[in-house]
């Protein structure tokens, strides 16, 4: 995955955790990840952008 590529996050709190989406702008690829409401935005936004790259290097590669 390019480092340039444009990712939109969307945060919603469920109770007491906090969901964030990362979506591919090119692909529309989406991924959520999970935790705790009172976790760091950058930490969750960096796990998010993870699983993210993850998965696009996996679809990538078929």
């Amino acid at each position: 995955m390019s480092e340039h590529r444009e990712v939109l996050f969307e945060f919603t709190a469920v109770g007491s955790v906090m969901k964030v989406a990362a979506i591919d702008a090119e692909t529309g690829v989406e991924v959520t990840v999970m935790g705790p409401v009172h976790a760091s935005r950058a930490d969750l936004q960096k796990l998010a952008l993870a699983k993210l790259r993850r998965r696009l290097e996996r679809s990538d590669s078929r």
